[in-house]
């Protein structure tokens, strides 16, 4: 018996598709023979991550409660167990496994995917049965039965396996050891919530830190230029002069110097240089960069965008979404060039393809590993598939079929216009731009369009009257990130790039994360707390500040050297090193924090800090002792309620943060404590009747507990 392991039911079903169905369950799915499986075969699933590591209180229940004294937490060797919620289907997927004769690996085809085959394997007592790893880029049925009928051997990815492990025993290592370290001791300093430390979160926050700090501190201060506005024959134009001082009497006196005096001054065209400028079409998307591009577009958080792209990848219309290639093969490129026409069809652009030979700009097998770039599958979705899309499938499925077909396109060609005008010896550079050819740009009509500035047509030495004066400007501070900026930060660790061209030219840089993961932790510093994102722009919280501040001057704050980190585990992927000496040297790390950390927080700037974030946390005045203030606060392994900050002398009031399977807002609760009374809040469940819903007010009486106040 053959059994083909996917990651979850969508990937099964799939999987299915493409082969006649014999018999449909809840936790499997018989396939009938064929030319592949001539004995047919079982396609059963994980459910996500279906094992996991155990927590602390696993190797002792002491671990339960944070303690110091604990410290630091690092089991002998590392056990697994299944979820309470999925046992009952691990126990069918095991029962398969024990019975069958071949598994074939058909998870997502990176580290992740391949830890959650392994570990089903390892947990089912199965890992001794002959693995074949199925590696395809699509779901499209020809892809799947063409990667099935040329299945790899399981000993080629069982690095990636090993390597996976590696990481998440050692962030387990980090996150159970230096989480408790530093919330309990920023605690005993006042801090009324906990710091969740991770090997790749902690610096990426830190990043954004540093360059809020820039903002902050920035001084802007005044310069002067000088600027020239021309009249000549056929027209009007601006120019400026190179030069830019922080003293206006400096800019007096040049202009003394030569002898100009502001209006009317004479001035002939020194020079005038037009230049022919091509920009070709951008590269194909790896995920990061249609991230970044859906981000600046249309504001798409860099997770929806992956959410996006995986439904899109179920559909069987692109190809698989979590790559960092730019290119494809020559055998994607000869299928897209026999499509040219359908693709052209489904976004409504016509144009004669340039050429139809394989450029190393787009196409170059050598640069292809494990993923090619992101380009549509040979499935040519109908009418009705795209009517079905929604407005964001849609808007990422066009981009990129534009960005595939910008390979066949026409370089976009623009004249650049540089003309020097001279005044009493004084030279004013003047800079046009027009757009001869759009080229591929016509592939994206509903972009911005860039402000041209167009020159009037002059001859060298011709005559113009000049009107001069000084310009004032001042420094501005570097811009805030955006969310999309965030993935690029992450991967050159920093060295955030604005330009695409100046990407491209980047020698390759280790960087924070994996493509893959990079958007998962964006979203888990939201969760915690540590960013916020108002209107596209990301600023660091109360609490994220204190976090960087705990953490300044540590390897947790640096994000080279937890790029170092990635890179050796890429190293354990590729055979090249070993799993054991990169938990060896995590441990040796938490060892030397546990030691140095209490030390370091004796900052008093950290006090200050957790003041501040208190005050940020504050609801409302106290109803009940008048001094405290009403704060959201989160026990670990309970719930979150809210409670008085002067909790410890005594005031004991609190309320729930669930009621009745309704949340209590921050607003409900300052209400409550400003007012006794609510609004009307619709939906609250009854605990006497099942499934029976009601509205009311919410008051609080004279012991401050919670009442419904009906009509």
């Amino acid at each position: 018996m053959i059994t083909i392991l996917a990651e979850k039911p969508s990937q099964a079903k799939a999987y299915a598709d493409a082969y006649k169905v014999k018999n449909r369950t809840k936790h499997y799915i018989e396939i009938e023979a064929n030319n592949t499986f001539p004995g047919g075969a079982i396609i059963t699933w994980g459910i996500g991550h279906l094992v996991e590591l155990n927590p602390p209180e696993f190797y002792d229940e002491k671990y339960k409660k944070w303690d110091l004294q604990n410290l630091p937490i690092i089991p002998e060797s590392f056990s697994y167990s299944v979820s309470k919620d999925k046992k009952d289907h691990f126990k069918e997927v095991k029962r398969i496994l024990q019975k069958t004769d071949e598994c074939v690996i058909a998870t997502d085809i990176d580290r992740e995917g391949e830890a959650i085959a392994r570990l089903i394997l390892q947990e089912s007592n199965a890992s001794n049965k002959a693995i074949k790893r199925l590696w395809i880029n699509s779901l499209e049925k020809d892809e799947i039965r063409k990667g099935m009928a040329n299945l790899r051997n399981g000993e080629e990815t069982y690095n990636f396996f090993i390597e996976a492990q590696a990481r998440q025993i050692s962030d387990w290592l980090i996150g159970m050891n230096l989480s408790p370290l530093y919330s309990i001791l920023l605690q005993q300093k006042g801090f009324s919530s906990s710091l969740g430390i991770g090997r790749v979160q902690s610096p990426t926050v830190y990043m954004i830190y540093q360059r809020q700090k820039e903002i902050e501190n920035f001084v802007s201060k005044p310069f002067y230029q000088i600027e020239g506005q021309f009249e000549v024959e056929n027209g009007k134009y601006k120019g400026l002069t190179n030069i830019k001082e922080e003293s206006k009497e400096v800019v007096r006196n040049l202009l003394s110097k030569h002898n100009i005096k502001g209006n009317k001054e004479e001035g002939h065209i020194q020079s005038i240089d037009k230049k022919e400028k091509r920009s070709k079409a951008p590269k194909l998307h790896s995920l990061s960069t249609l991230q970044s591009t859906a981000n600046k577009k249309w504001k798409y958080s860099p997770s929806q965008v992956l959410k996006i792209m995986q439904k899109l990848y179920e559909k069987k219309i692109v190809t698989y979404p979590r790559t960092d290639c730019n290119y494809i093969t020559e055998n994607e490129f000869q299928y897209i060039t026999s499509n040219l026409i359908s693709y052209q069809n489904i976004i409504g652009v016509s144009f004669e393809p340039k050429t139809l030979e394989p450029t190393k700009r787009f196409v170059d097998g050598s640069k292809v590993e494990e993923h090619y770039a992101i380009v549509p599958t040979k499935t040519i979705p109908n009418e009705s598939v795209i009517s079905y899309l929604n407005v964001e499938e849609k808007n990422i499925y066009f981009e990129v079929i534009c960005t595939t077909l910008g390979m066949f396109h026409e370089d976009y060609i623009y004249e650049e216009t540089t003309i020097i005008t001279n005044v009493n010896e004084l030279e004013f550079k003047s800079t046009g731009k027009v757009e001869k050819e759009k080229g591929w740009k016509d592939l994206f009509p509903t972009e911005k369009k860039s402000e041209q500035t167009v020159l009037p047509e002059v001859t060298k030495d011709e005559k113009s009257i000049a009107d001069v004066a000084i310009k004032e400007g001042m420094t501005k501070p570097p811009k805030p990130y955006t969310e999309g900026q965030l993935i690029n930060m992450m991967k050159t660790c920093g060295k955030l790039v604005e330009d695409d061209e100046d990407v491209e030219i980047l020698k390759e840089i280790e960087g924070l994360g994996t493509e893959a993961t990079r958007s998962s932790i964006i979203d888990k510093i939201k969760q915690q707390k540590y960013i916020e994102v108002k209107n596209n722009i990301v600023s660091v919280t109360p609490k994220g500040k204190i976090l960087c501040e705990s953490i300044e001057g540590s390897l947790l704050s640096s994000p080279s050297m937890t790029a170092k980190w990635e890179s050796f585990l890429q190293k354990i992927g590729e055979g090249n090193a070993s799993k054991e000496q990169f938990i060896n040297q995590t441990t040796s790390f938490i060892k030397k924090q546990i030691e140095e950390v209490p030390k370091k927080l004796k900052d008093t700037t950290i006090n200050i800090s957790i003041q501040k974030e208190k005050e940020s946390n504050h609801i409302a005045k106290c109803p009940s002792c008048k001094k405290g203030y009403i704060q959201e606060r989160k026990i670990k392994g309970g719930k979150n309620f809210y409670s008085c900050s002067g909790y410890a002398e005594g005031c004991k009031i609190s309320f729930p943060k669930s009621y009745c399977g309704k949340t209590l807002s921050k607003t409900v609760i300052k209400n409550l404590c400003e007012k006794k009374e609510t609004g009307k809040i619709k939906g609250f469940k009854s605990k006497r009747k099942e499934g029976k819903t009601f509205d009311a007010k919410l008051t609080l009486n004279e012991e401050y507990q919670l009442r419904f106040k009906f009509k």
